[in-house]
């Protein structure tokens, strides 16, 4: 049986692998999971239902937490106790600490990151971002999601909910974009509490629900025939999620359960011989530094010279862990703390990339992008002085728009020949974007993972983009 670790704060883990014999890393394909959705749209409790259907957590747990619930009067939350470990979580019925949680099967090992509810692993200027409600939920997911191979929209079928996340302003419009712009780029659409009394697996109320997302999920990039599969289910019964739903319960649906479409989904081979690249997402201290992250490119091995970039940190590999065990090496799409030498704890900062010395992560403060404007603040302009929070892999950085130097056309995709001095809502435009401090990016053409990004203006996403070109190659 796999170990789990649930809603603890990485400071808070040691490892405790034994430092014997590093391991052979599985052949099976490895993939990040992240649940996305509205925040009562059941995302804990479905993740619950995956590990309990999988074998990772016993009847007696089980029982354990069902009792809990039932003494707290949220008979329907048990399975949620499974992501949410404490009691602030169980009082809300939020997720307050990032959940992880492993699984495997028959073709795939699986992460589950359950994106928390209550911001607390990315710091946001405080003059840009708010922190109430879900507005400091999103900057949390941009973090999940921009380690995620495969997103899993949890969206409740219930009368009043879907409508509540799918409103103008709603979670799931927002979380759906985001998803896009940080590589989501399969989309599992799981449309959840079928079992409720005010659905009953209507399969008008599923065909409603498909028919408003569909054209949503277009305009926000999907291709909805290739990438986007949608399935009904019920997290907290557990139906269609490891066999297909008894057509006793629902006669009409004849595709797959989850746990077969999650085996079925194909994601972009990233290359093992490539330039090294693992942005930074937490750090810590144990028997020397050790810092977390999902390698992009290239492997790492025990032993490995690397730079900590952009400060420039010759560091040396000690160790190298996936999931709870020492392995001997690692390569791209793996989870991995490495633990380093030559570098302090203090001195690294969640955005930093491990990277090979030969072929280092670019580290600019300045780079030309291409920006989609999806919805500006009220009266406001899309000009140069324009100031937001750029968000890029691990990144979070104020940053100002110094130039606006083309608007392309939507339609033909070539730049317009009229000087530009702002745009509104939908134009797209290229321009140029400085930050204060140095930050590791690379151009989408040639590490797409590492060159989307997203920017955000007082709780919400004003736009997303792509970097074109970086200072060195810039005329």
């Amino acid at each position: 049986m796999l170990t789990y670790w649930l809603g603890i704060t990485v400071k808070d883990k040691e490892i405790s692998a034994p430092d014997d014999e590093a391991k052979e890393l599985p052949k099976k394909r490895h993939l990040n999971v992240v649940f996305i959705g509205h925040v009562d749209a059941g995302k804990s409790t479905t993740g619950g239902q995956i590990l309990f259907l999988s074998g990772q957590v016993d009847d007696r747990t089980i029982q354990k937490y069902e009792k809990e619930a039932k003494d707290k009067s949220r008979e329907s939350w048990y399975m949620a106790y499974i992501m949410d470990t404490n009691e602030e979580e169980r009082v809300k019925g939020k997720t307050v600490e990032v959940g992880r949680a492993h699984f495997e099967t028959e073709a795939t090992r699986f992460t589950i990151l359950d994106a928390p509810v209550v911001n607390v692993t990315v710091e946001i200027p405080k003059e840009v971002e708010t922190s109430k409600g879900h507005k400091s939920y999103v900057p949390n997911m941009i973090s999940g999601a921009s380690q995620a191979d495969v997103g899993v929209l949890v969206i409740s079928a219930r009368k009043g909910e879907f409508e509540t996340g799918y409103e103008r302003g709603g979670q799931t419009r927002e979380h759906v974009q985001l998803a896009k712009t940080l590589g989501v780029s399969k989309l599992l659409v799981v449309v959840n509490k079928m079992d409720d009394p005010t659905v009953n697996w209507s399969k008008e109320r599923y065909d409603e629900i498909e028919s408003k997302m569909t054209p949503f999920l277009k305009t926000s990039g999907y291709n909805v025939k290739k990438d986007v599969l949608f399935l009904p289910i019920s997290g907290l019964l557990g139906a269609n999620m490891k066999t297909r739903v008894d057509k006793s319960i629902c006669s009409w649906w004849g595709g797959p359960c989850l746990f077969e479409a999650l085996d079925a989904t194909e994601v972009i081979q990233r290359d093992p011989k490539g330039p090294f690249r693992m942005p930074i997402i937490d750090k810590f201290k144990d028997m020397g530094t050790v810092v977390m992250g999902k390698v992009e490119s290239g492997s790492v091995r025990e032993g490995d010279s690397m730079l900590i970039m952009p400060n420039k940190a010759h560091v040396k590999v000690l160790a190298v862990y996936c999931d709870e065990d020492k392995v001997k090496r690692a390569g791209p799409g793996e989870n991995l703390r490495v633990r380093l030498s030559g570098i302090e704890e203090e001195d690294i900062s969640a955005g930093f990339v491990l990277s090979s010395i030969s072929q280092p992560i670019p580290a600019v403060t300045e780079f030309v992008a291409q920006l989609q404007i999806l919805e500006l603040l009220d009266n406001a302009i899309f000009t140069a002085g324009y100031k937001a929070v750029l968000h890029i892999h691990a990144v979070v950085e104020e940053c100002e728009i110094v130039e606006l130097l083309q608007q392309i056309d939507p339609k033909t995709k070539k730049p317009m020949r009229k000087r530009v001095l702002f745009v509104k809502n939908g134009a797209i435009v290229l321009c140029r974007i400085q930050v204060n401090n140095m930050i590791c990016i690379e151009k989408f053409s040639d590490f797409p993972q590492l060159g989307r990004f997203t920017l955000r203006t007082e709780g919400k996403t004003v736009a997303v983009g792509k970097v074109t070109d970086l200072p060195s190659l810039v005329a």
